[in-house]
């Protein structure tokens, strides 16, 4: 499987909507919806450093991996 993002439960904790994270973060519904449905194929360091700051969270918090 590969790495995994468990964004939907770091917003589930912080008790953040898709929609204000996606615009906090200065990103699009759709770019976001892709993150948290595991289709995408990369994500942007930037990206990943502002979705933390917003959720107060480490990178670890919201990536994993899972052997294949």
């Amino acid at each position: 499987m590969g790495v995994i993002v468990n964004l939907d439960v770091e917003m589930s904790k912080k008790k953040i909507s898709s929609n204000e994270l996606a615009q906090k973060v200065g990103i699009t519904q759709a770019n976001l919806s892709i993150l948290k449905t595991n289709k995408a194929k990369a994500i942007r360091f930037s990206t990943l450093a502002k979705i933390c700051e917003v959720l107060n969270c480490k990178p670890g918090d919201i990536l994993d991996y899972v052997e294949e």
